[in-house]
């Protein structure tokens, strides 16, 4: 596999901020004083520029990196509109959200790294590889049987909990970047059409013509 691409602290704590405001997956509350967890030190000043470990320590091992990026990829794959979820670095965002010491981040955590170790075991008894070495079609495989958890056996129901956590993960780290957001046609704060004035019958009627 090929060497992952990595953001900046930075870009990947303000990611995980507008996401946590803008989609309603995330908690709310997810951001709220982090004076009250011990050991952190203050919340993120987005004016700044971090190192790793300035606020808290990343969660991800390499392999689990490698893990996440490639299920973000079969979660998000590229397409002629778009690239793919890793390309973005969507599993930086996933390791910067479940690495912040708040409530909802850390339930996601333990969700996520047991997901991850799920993923790594059943693709070694099932195929006898590591999941990133996996065919695109070994990967649907195991995927299938976890995309829907109504529909998942008994003994993949914690694993289909997993992977539906990490998908709205990965859509709400997608569709908060900017290619993401084009992917879906969302304009924002974009005027419409070519604004010339006030109509001349107005501006006559107010006296200003």
């Amino acid at each position: 596999m090929e060497e992952l691409r990595r953001i900046s602290r930075r870009e990947s704590i303000k990611w995980v901020v507008a996401a946590s405001a803008t989609v309603s997956l995330l908690s709310t509350r997810a951001f709220g004083a982090i004076g009250a967890v011990r050991g952190y030190g203050q919340d993120p000043n987005l004016l700044e520029t971090y190192k790793p470990g300035d606020l808290w320590p990343l969660t991800f091992t390499k392999d689990q990196q490698r893990i996440a990026a490639v299920l973000c990829d079969v979660i998000i794959p590229a397409d002629d509109k778009s690239p793919s979820a890793s390309q973005l670095g969507v599993h930086d965002f996933v390791d910067e959200w479940i690495s912040a010491p708040y409530p909802k981040q850390q339930e996601d955590r333990k969700i996520i790294l047991d997901g991850l170790s799920w993923l790594a075991s059943e693709s070694k008894k099932r195929f006898k590889k590591a999941f990133v070495d996996l065919s695109d079609d070994q990967r649907r495989q195991i995927c299938d049987d976890i995309s829907f958890e109504a529909k998942a056996k008994p003994a993949m129901k914690k694993p289909a909990q997993f992977f539906a956590r990490f998908r709205d993960l990965t859509a709400g780290g997608f569709y908060t970047t900017p290619e993401g957001m084009k992917d879906i046609q969302y304009l924002g704060n974009v005027p419409l059409t070519k604004f010339d004035g006030p109509p001349p019958e107005v501006l006559a009627y107010l006296k200003l013509g």
